[in-house]
């Protein structure tokens, strides 16, 4: 177990005025307000925590760390409380370019470790569909990306971290305090404020991917290949139309690749086959401003997914796809949140086992039926989940989906999904989560009296909280004491 350095900050050491801001996820939905304190510096962090325990800062609604805001409900809010925006904490502090081994601030973004780090031949070992996310934010939300099959989650691939507790600051690993370090990881900051985080990166030769897609006439059909096929590529992940009903269900894309070696490109990408420009100018286009809600309808999308499927070849392989457009192509698009309208909308993440398919179908089924339009929505495998104890992944299938706030009785089935995802041995992402009941959590992630005490050992008096942790009950809704 790691000793934790007690904290010690005096009142009236520095740390830069708290500012009153109306905060939301990446849905837009549920704005809470809370005083945004910058962490321009790990010390600035210790501070705050420190400030707060002792009432010096704050209204007795605790602290929670902020990265990016690509959470999409609230886990990174904090209303009446105190936010720490990490996102100041940035920049590499060490390198070692023979084994890709790096330590960085804990709010470097991922779009920032590839602009970096993919001339010298490294990649991060996971990425979700966004690089808009910091290292701290990766670990708090154990993120995962197309290659779980593959690689497992992010934390996975964390060698250490430094965390600020309440009760001192303490540099942990899957070794050194696996207890604390693993109910970090997942744990949606409700363990502590990540400063910093040393990470085993992946070695690539240059910055593409060799990509064959092809299209699926239903569900059963994209299962068949997932399973079949899946292990034989790094990354996999199929756009499901869920729009298509009857013998078209589950129609879909399926795109699946492997890090292009140079001998692997054609000439006229080998003068410069560790490309990062294309990270560089990080929108090709913005939505101005806010459209009315009820733009992306059954008909809209209806359109769109029918475009996207036929614009998808029969069968394609081996086909050079920049980093860029495999991992990211809504990268390109800022602020596409807003296309949702001013409502808002949620993602709907679920995992369940192996031999769970037909709960993916029902779900798919279901959202057919009442025409619900998801604009985005994707099916992957995962593989063997972490020690986490808040971690999401497990073995089996993970299917998300984009729904828009606002469309008639959404709550009730998404209520009654709930009930037949827990039914499965099933679980819902935290990350994504804006409004599951709090009597579903401890089902589908029993190990919860475990986190609990694991966090209780570093926040005896209950610090670090946020709307997500009230909300679902993982931390205490009464005011500290002041």
């Amino acid at each position: 177990m790691s000793t934790p350095t007690t904290p010690t900050t005096p009142a009236d050491a520095f740390r830069p005025a708290p500012v009153r801001t109306l905060l939301t996820g990446w849905g837009r939905t549920a704005p809470s307000a809370a005083d945004v304190v910058e962490a321009v510096h790990p010390d600035v962090a210790a501070t705050v925590v420190a400030d707060v325990a002792a009432g010096r800062l704050g209204s007795g609604r605790g602290v929670i760390a902020r990265g990016m805001g690509r959470s999409y409900g609230d886990a990174a809010q904090n209303g009446g409380g105190v936010v720490l925006d990490g996102t100041w904490m940035d920049g590499v502090t060490a390198v070692d370019l023979v084994t890709g081994r790096i330590t960085v601030r804990a709010g470097t973004s991922l779009e920032s470790l590839m602009e970096r780090f993919v001339p010298l031949g490294w990649f991060v070992p996971v990425t979700p569909g966004t690089r808009q996310v910091t290292v701290g934010g990766a670990i708090a939300a154990d993120i995962h990306g197309k290659n779980h099959h593959r690689d497992g989650s992010f934390a996975s691939h964390v060698l250490s971290l430094t965390l600020v507790t309440p009760t001192g600051t303490v540099t942990v690993g899957p070794e050194d305090d696996p207890e604390l370090f693993w109910a970090t990881a997942g744990g949606m900051g409700l363990t502590g404020v990540i400063t910093e985080a040393t990470l085993a990166m992946l070695p690539v030769e240059t910055s593409y991917l060799l990509v064959d897609t092809e299209r699926a006439r239903d569900l059963d059909d994209v299962m068949e290949r997932m399973v079949s096929g899946d292990d034989g590529y790094h990354y996999s992940v199929a756009w499901i139309d869920c729009q298509a009903t009857g013998a078209r269900l589950g129609r879909s894309v399926l795109t699946r690749g492997d890090h292009a070696r140079l001998a692997d490109l054609p000439a006229r990408l080998r003068t410069n086959p560790r490309r990062t420009r294309a990270f560089v100018p990080r929108t090709l286009a913005t939505v101005p401003v806010t459209p009315p809600s009820g733009l992306l309808n059954p008909l809209t999308v209806g359109a769109f997914n029918e475009v996207w499927f036929r614009k998808a070849p029969r069968h394609e392989v081996g086909r050079p796809h920049h980093m860029t457009g495999f991992f990211h192509p809504l990268d390109g698009v800022a602020a596409w949140n807003r296309l949702y309208g001013n409502r808002g909308f949620l993602q709907y993440q679920f995992v369940v086992g192996d031999d769970q398919g037909e709960v993916v179908r029902r779900v798919i089924s279901r959202l057919a039926d009442v025409r619900l339009a998801s604009f985005l929505a994707v099916l992957k495998r995962f593989g063997p989940g972490d020690p986490g104890p808040l971690s999401f992944p497990m073995p089996g299938w993970t299917l998300a989906l984009d729904l828009p706030v606002g469309h008639p009785g959404l709550g009730r089935l998404l209520d009654e999904l709930d009930d037949e995802v827990v039914g499965a041995g099933g679980r819902i992402y935290l990350a994504k989560d804006s409004r599951v009941a709090r009597r579903h959590v401890e089902v589908m992630y029993p190990r919860l009296p475990e986190w609990r005490a694991t966090r209780a050992r570093v926040d005896p008096e209950g610090v670090l909280r946020s709307d997500l942790g009230r909300r679902l009950g993982l931390c205490d809704e009464r005011p500290l004491r002041q």
